[in-house]
């Protein structure tokens, strides 16, 4: 069986990469490797960056949340490059809780998951590599065998800063077990685990009349007083709380504001001085990225009171918008199905990005900027083209509401009423208007929807329909051009014979009786109006083209129609103009003729072959568009 062989790969690949020698061996590795010995902050940030980092329009794109996170590429790049490399350099932001803050279902789950996950297998890698006392069960970093009045000289013989003073077990241990020799103290590879609990710990709060801080640092083991004589010695100390097992490697904190005000003040001093408080014994020392995550309206909660002022300076929040863009949005909601019991259902295309685009609406503020309307705003956040608009106007854009994208539809709402359309249709199909509708008619069992936003989600839900009819009848109108590539080329070919025998006062050749012809200004014509292009505008638009003609060819490069993007959208829209006449007859006849029956036959097909359609939306795409034309 191939799922017991992987099993038994995997164990061999576990067991190679053991390794256990004493301390002085471990020094022999540190020579060649300091990596070994970096720090918990530096560690999630090399591991962020091993998977590579992607340079767009100057901002930095992480490799790591690729497939993940979908959207929120400037907020990444901010948690990244403010918290994660400042805090991996030793600055002051590595003795600050890192606070995740954000709307329901906005991510912070899953990136905290993303760098619990990716931290256990970074810990496999050469570079990832860590190593701990054997048989301590903080996992205690080896280089705090190293005596205080010694750690100046060992930074000058390894270029290796220590932090942090040996736990009480282990100093015993070294006494008792090792005559106070440290070369000769057993060092061992370990690898994280969430499961083990092994350099990642998870606290979530529960009641607190209940709810023992224990569960953060350890306790006592009563039935072991007996034997060791006192509850000051370490032996009888139990170190299993969720900071003792997160040592080297990250604690997670859910919903960290919710907490008993007990639980906070541990980590005060962890986070400031990387020391906590635990039973009777001196403070113990615990090398951990802190991250928690929480909801705003928890937050603010939080600063308005004057208790947790002291944790307030402690804290670096970091906001977790919802996604902005409509085709990453699309793009959660697929990987939310594919996750899911509905996966086997068809879902037509652009069914999922008019959930989107509502979805995205909702989440906009509407611009005080002159010409942009909220759908202008939510193409250009999408990378969209939009005229009279560039890249300086969306940087513009994005700075005049700091805080937006903080409310508005939540994904799982979308895929509740996605499930919720697929359970009343009884068809495995459903369209973007099933979408549409059950949206629609979710909004009135949504609690938290108040009346003045539901007239406005409304409004939105009425944008996405009329930009869902435009999709539907391109799509139907490409369909009905045979070989649509073949006929948008040579479409293009005679328009630019044209433009460049007008823009060079040049006269045509009639390729079957080779008389001469003035260039043919209807069809030019024709095509610009497409566009807007004016009368005064046309020379101007026809030497652009000529000119980025003459650039491709420099290059060696082949000028195609989808070369140009407006001429593109002019050959579209000219070719659908021609068909359209011939579209609404077909597919709003009733008793359509056999010459009809056939060519709805050949879109059909189309549609299942080349769009993604089956063939129970391929028909309701017809009829759909067949009622749109004859409006």
């Amino acid at each position: 069986m191939d799922i017991l062989r992987k099993v038994e790969h995997f164990r061999e690949e576990e067991n190679r990469l053991k390794w256990e020698g004493t301390f002085e061996e471990y020094l022999n590795i540190l020579k060649v490797r300091k990596e070994v010995a970096q720090t918990a902050h530096s560690r999630v940030y090399e591991m962020i960056k091993s998977h590579g980092e992607t340079k767009v329009n100057g901002h930095s794109k992480f490799n790591f949340f690729d497939d993940e996170i979908y959207g929120l590429e400037d907020t990444i790049e901010r948690l990244v490059n403010e918290y994660f490399h400042p805090a991996a350099k030793r600055l002051d932001v590595r003795k600050r809780i890192l606070l995740l803050m954000g709307p329901v279902s906005g991510g912070k789950s899953t990136i905290v998951t993303l760098l619990k996950r990716g931290l256990e297998q970074f810990s496999k890698t050469d570079e990832g590599a860590v190593y701990a006392i054997k048989g301590c069960p903080m996992h205690e970093d080896p280089l705090h065998l190293i005596p205080e009045h010694l750690r100046d000289d060992f930074y000058e013989e390894f270029g290796i800063r220590i932090e942090g003073s040996l736990s009480p077990l282990n100093t015993m241990r070294l006494e008792k077990e090792y005559g106070g020799r440290i070369e000769d103290v057993l060092i061992e590879r370990i690898f994280f685990s969430e499961d083990k609990r092994v350099g990642i710990g998870t606290f979530t709060p529960s009641d607190p009349k209940s709810q023992d801080i224990a569960d953060l640092t350890g306790s006592i083991d009563f039935s072991t007083i007996a034997e060791y004589g006192s509850e000051s010695d370490p032996r009888a100390y139990r170190f299993d709380g969720e900071l003792n097992k997160a040592n080297r490697g990250m604690m997670e904190f859910q919903e960290m504001l919710k907490l008993d005000e007990k639980f906070l003040w541990h980590l005060l001093s962890l986070t400031q001085e990387g020391n906590f408080k635990a039973g009777r014994f001196a403070l113990i020392s615990a090398d951990e990225l802190i991250v928690a995550h929480t909801n705003e309206t928890e937050y603010r909660a939080f600063i308005s009171n004057k208790k947790n002022e002291a944790l307030h300076s402690r804290i670096i929040v970091m906001p977790i918008p919802y996604n902005l863009k409509v085709s990453q949005e699309e793009k959660i909601y697929e990987k939310m199905i594919r996750e899911s019991d509905m996966s086997h259902v068809h879902i037509a295309p652009h069914a999922l990005r008019v959930a989107a685009i509502f979805s995205v609406l909702t989440r906009l503020k509407v611009s005080k900027k002159q010409g942009i309307d909220i759908v202008k705003k939510m193409r250009l956040y999408d990378g969209e083209n939009v005229e009279g608009f560039n890249l300086a106007d969306l940087e513009e854009l994005k700075k005049e509401y700091p805080n937006e994208g903080m409310d508005g539809i939540d994904p799982r709402y979308v895929i509740n009423r996605i499930s919720s359309a697929i359970i009343r249709k009884e068809v495995d199909a459903i369209n973007a208007l099933d979408v549409l509708r059950a949206l629609k008619e979710g909004l009135d069992q949504h609690a938290s929807i108040s009346k003045e936003d539901k007239e406005e989600y409304l409004n939105y839900i009425s944008i996405a329909r009329k930009e869902y009819d435009e999709i539907a009848k391109k799509e139907v109108q490409k369909a009905f051009v045979y070989s649509y590539e073949e006929s948008a080329k040579t479409m293009m070919d005679n328009y630019l014979d044209n433009v460049e025998a007008f823009c060079n006062k040049h006269k045509l050749k009639d390729p079957l009786t080779g008389e001469e012809m003035n260039p043919d200004e209807k069809l030019m014509r024709s095509i610009e109006e497409q566009i807007g292009i004016s009368e005064n505008a046309k020379r101007a638009f026809r030497e652009e083209i000529l000119i980025r003609i003459s650039a491709y060819a420099r290059k060696g490069k082949r000028f195609e129609y989808k070369s140009h993007e407006r001429l593109r959208e002019a050959i579209q829209k000219k070719l659908f103009a021609d068909l359209k006449d011939v579209v609404k007859i077909t597919t709003s006849s009733t008793m359509p003729d056999e010459t009809q029956l056939k060519k709805i036959n050949e879109v059909v097909t189309r549609l299942i072959d080349e769009y993604g359609y089956n063939s129970v939306s391929a028909n309701e795409l017809l009829r759909y568009v067949g009622s749109l034309l004859n409006r």
